[in-house]
């Protein structure tokens, strides 16, 4: 057997360079007791939780792989629900910063959650098109509401009735009765996707927000109101005014075709309010109270409305009609007080607009309790805004309080290096270069620049070089942060640049088909005594096509050159005469890199393979397909033939070029990864890539072994495969508007296998107990009965007690799904076992709920499973009789409580369960108003 090669684990480091992900939402979140301070964002795979005061990150809630792409606070403030990618969601505790709680049941990312007004329970909406309402408490899943025919995008519960509101893609609104499950309503009235929707008026009003300039106002009313004689008439705009348009025919030729089928609830179309902009509404959305609207587009203005409270309108209206009436009184004529009303545009009053500095992707509102309207965006290039709006103020303007830049690049990172001490990392943009220490990853140095595109460490650290896309050549200072010099170095982008072996110059390839040589030099300034490092050109290589990238080789004899006909030509360094000529890529080779020993070239192109060439004859020795997408960039590791390649399918690899072998692929970017620099002592790699991450990997001490890495890689393919396969059919249940909340993973699988395995071990155990009682007898004495390791391991329980152990065990999200691929083989078991934990009168609860379950799915085996019925007749009285004594224990202990509460509210006059801080305060800004108005009429 032969010697196999040893390779060692490259592992995640940190992440870094990320202000905030523009794919998911932003949100204010209460931590340390103050609200309106701390933001969440999503971070990649984590949400960051930000101090806009300070500008710090103050918390990390990990995620696992998959990206971020929706988060929601829970009421409380203490816990944040966070929507990934691939359909999971999981509920982070903001004290401990662990997630508590996951849930899996889309098949695609969530797009929408939100908790219902007590926290208890939390819809979420996905691409896949289907609702899901779960239990925050129990942590499990209630049902699934399929009725949408595109990607949700927004849920709304109504705290009033147990009703849900759904928008989606489909340019449907939909309501949903959560006591019968069943869609009653669908709104029609849009010819477009609805992108956004928000409650107003203490839920008497709804408002939607199209791919037009509209705003869509909707009045709700409940049937029993409308049927009740004594409720007033309910308000319609009527009144013609700017920014406001009324019911078309179409939409009244909607609600005549709806009339039959009202139930529940009437919703009928008041009017609109006309935006500002022309595009489509990206996010809309209330403060907590429904006080202020805002809005926004594809653009960077968000607009601010005001809705007038109950108070404000009745106050209003009375102004209007004394108007009225003084204008009649004058015309001499009688005005009947009906016909003043108020129009939309006056109940709906625009405040602001809040101009930043970039495109919005997401916003979040919070009124403080001064009256200050809070407002924080989370912008496209890598930016957290946030801004104040005084709303005493005459004309309120926004004032922009903080922003939220030094943690990374506006734009994308197009090209990294490392320092020869391995301590710092060069990051160049289209706007900016950063240096930043690899030990505390701070950004330590920021510089303006051009649109970078390549860059090296002058030997000695203390200057870089910058190639930019206009054809230059920037040279900066470290120590001062300054620009030293800049040279018009081709006439074209600048591709690749690379420090020549004798570190005296280096050479650059451009878009004008030139290789530059240029050579360090010391250069006496007129502004100082002291002499400063410059470039000097040397000579020039003329081609016949664009030049993509270059490389020297160790000994600096040759020079690799890429270039856009799809070769790579190899020339002399000292006469520039042609050596060789590497063909065979399809498409342009975008990166390359020789060996520490100049045996071997290893290019990366855009046709997706690398080629290992041999530099003594130019002959291919071999031809990887290596990425899904154009490999962008390539390196070997100092001092070996293993290489690295970054690709445009979001996967950095490790190859070894003697043995041909893919190594080890990193996972965790999520867009195309653009550039890659590997440490001079080879025990690190930093990449960069559009989803504006840069991440650090470590080259640990753990030995990687091929083996086990394809075998680790095959199961990771079947967990995929399982994911989509399709989900079990419950027997008797059609696809119709409901389903089980819960999707078959490989988690439900490992927890029902291992439920399979206790009643297996629970069977062998009471046939062994069996065979022991029978020995016993026939030799009239005790023998002692050996004891299975794993009762042992569990302090020598029984076996029915460890089955009792296991099932408890499995998470309460994933009971139902477990309970559904156990085979009915084990059913009977269980039901017994079921009877005799019931009986002792353990997990009644939990029992109860899983019990019913099996009954449903397996309910014709059962009842005609003879051996069944005394099992069944026993469960029935047991189980009653115990679910009714944990009910009366539930009432005392609510009793008790509520009575605790009552004798305590009488002691201290204290107002229990509520946030009487609020109250006092808006009491307060009322009456001090109301002192300033006294004050102005004396």
């Amino acid at each position: 057997m032969g010697l196999t090669r040893q390779y060692l684990r490259y592992e995640p480091a940190a992440l870094f360079g990320l202000v905030a992900s523009a794919r998911g939402c932003v949100a204010f979140v209460a931590l340390r007791g103050e609200r309106g301070r701390y933001v969440a964002v999503p971070g990649c795979e984590h949400v960051f939780v930000w101090d806009t005061r300070k500008g710090e990150k103050v918390l990390i809630l990990k995620g696992l792989k998959q990206e971020v792409s929706c988060l929601r606070p829970s009421p409380d403030g203490l816990h944040l629900a966070v929507g990934y990618e691939d359909g999971s969601i999981r509920v982070f505790n903001l004290l401990s910063g662990e997630a508590s709680i996951t849930f899996n049941g889309h098949r695609a990312a969530v797009t929408a959650l939100q908790y219902d007004h007590l926290g208890g329970r939390l819809v979420s909406g996905s691409k896949d098109t289907e609702v899901i309402v779960w239990d925050v408490i129990n942590e499990s899943g209630l049902y699934r509401l399929r009725g949408h025919k595109d990607a949700v995008t927004q849920v709304l519960f109504l705290k009033e009735k147990n009703l849900l509101v759904t928008s989606g893609k489909d340019t449907l609104v939909k309501w949903w009765d959560l006591d019968t499950q069943h869609c009653f309503k669908t709104l029609v009235g849009h010819r477009t996707e609805v992108w956004g929707m928000a409650l107003l008026s203490e839920e008497k009003r709804l408002i939607t927000g199209s791919a037009d300039s509209e705003l869509r106002v909707w009045d709700i009313t409940y049937i029993q109101e409308v049927k009740d004689p004594d409720e007033p008439e309910s308000k319609k705009s009527k009144g013609p005014s700017s920014g406001i348009e009324e019911n078309t025919e179409e939409d009244e030729t909607l609600e005549l075709d709806e009339q039959p089928e009202e139930r529940i609830v009437k919703c009928s179309k008041v009017g609109s309010i006309i935006r500002e902009g022309r595009d489509r509404v990206v996010t809309l959305g209330t403060d907590r109270m429904g006080r202020f609207l805002a809005c926004h587009g594809t653009d960077a203005v968000l607009e601010v409305f005001t809705v007038l409270s109950e108070e404000e309108l009745q106050k209003k209206l009375g102004k209007k009609i004394k108007k009225a009436k003084k204008k009649a009184k004058q015309k001499s004529e009688e005005a009947p007080e009906r016909s003043v009303e108020l129009s939309l545009q006056e109940e709906i009053q625009r405040v602001t607009n809040v101009k930043a500095s970039s495109k919005i992707k997401s916003f979040d509102l919070i009124l403080s309790p001064k009256g200050e309207l809070k407002i924080v965006l989370l912008l496209q290039n890598n930016v957290i805004e946030s801004y104040n709006l005084d709303m005493s103020a005459q004309v309120p303007q926004a004032v922009r309080a903080s922003k939220i830049t030094i943690g990374g690049h506006r734009s994308d990172v197009r090209t990294l290096a490392f320092s020869s001490d391995n301590i710092a990392i060069l990051s160049a943009a289209a706007e900016s270069v950063k240096i930043w220490n690899r030990l505390t990853l701070q950004c330590i140095r920021t510089m303006d620049c051009e649109y970078a595109l390549c860059s090296l460490f002058v030997p000695g650290d203390r200057q870089v070089i910058i190639g930019t896309k206009t054809g230059k050549l920037q040279l900066y200072d470290l120590a001062s942060g300054s620009l030293i010099e800049t040279l018009n170095a081709h006439d074209g982008a600048v591709w690749s640049i690379a420090l020549s072996p004798d570190q005296h110059g280096f050479v650059t390839g451009g878009a004008d088909k030139c290789v530059k040589f240029w050579e360090f030099e010391l250069v006496k300034d007129e502004s100082s005594v002291q002499k400063r490092l410059s470039m000097k050109h040397v000579r020039v290589l003329q081609l016949d096509e664009d030049v993509l990238c270059v490389r020297y080789s160790p000994n600096q004899k040759l020079l690799a050159v890429s270039l856009l006909d799809c070769t790579v030509k190899i020339f002399y360094v000292d006469t520039l005469k042609f050596f060789l000529s590497l063909y065979g890529h399809k498409l342009p080779v975008l990166c390359m890199d020789i060996c520490y020993d100049g045996t071997l070239i290893a290019t990366g192109s855009a046709d997706r393979n690398v080629k290992i060439w041999g530099l003594d004859f130019g002959d291919c020795h071999r031809s990887l397909f290596a990425h899904d997408d154009s490999v962008m960039y390539l390196q070997f590791v100092p001092k070996s033939h293993l290489f690295f390649t970054a690709g445009k399918d979001s996967k950095i690899k490790q190859w070894d070029a003697d043995k041909f072998e893919h190594i080890q692929t990193l996972e965790g970017h999520h867009q195309e990864v653009w550039c890659l620099a590997l440490s001079p002592n080879g025990d690190y790699v930093v990449s960069a890539s559009h989803d504006k991450s840069l991440r650090l990997w470590e080259r640990t001490r753990e030995p990687l072994i091929l083996e086990e890495e394809r075998e680790m890689q095959r199961e990771a393919e079947y967990e995929e495969s399982v994911a989509k396969e399709e989900q079990p059919v419950v027997p008797g249940e059609t696809q119709g508007e409901t389903g089980l909340a819960g999707k078959k993973t490989i988690e439900t699988i490992k927890a029902a296998e291992r439920i399979m395995e206790a009643i297996e071990l629970y069977r062998e155990e009471m046939a062994k107990l069996k065979e022991h009682n029978a020995i016993c007898k026939a030799a009239e004495k005790e023998v002692p009965f050996p004891v299975n390791p794993i009762l042992r391991a569990y302090g020598n329980i029984t076996p029915s007690a460890y089955v009792l152990e296991v099932f408890k065990k499995v998470k309460s999200s994933e009971l139902e799904e477990s309970l559904l691929v156990l085979p009915f083989s084990y059913v009977p078991d269980l039901l017994r076992l079921f009877n005799e934990y019931i009986h002792l009168g353990s997990d009644v609860e939990l029992l109860c709920r899983a019990l019913l379950f099996l009954l449903k799915i397996h309910f014709g085996q059962i009842t005609g499973n003879h051996m069944l019925v005394t099992v069944i007749e026993d469960l029935k009285k047991t189980t009653i009789s115990r679910v009714s004594e944990a009910r009366d224990v539930l009432g005392f202990n609510m009793a008790g409580l509520q009575f605790l509460k009552r004798e305590i509210e009488a002691k201290d006059e204290v107002t229990f369960f509520a946030d009487a801080t609020e109250r006092f305060e808006e009491k307060k800004r009322k009456r001090k108003k109301k002192e300033k108005m006294v004050l102005a009429v004396l």
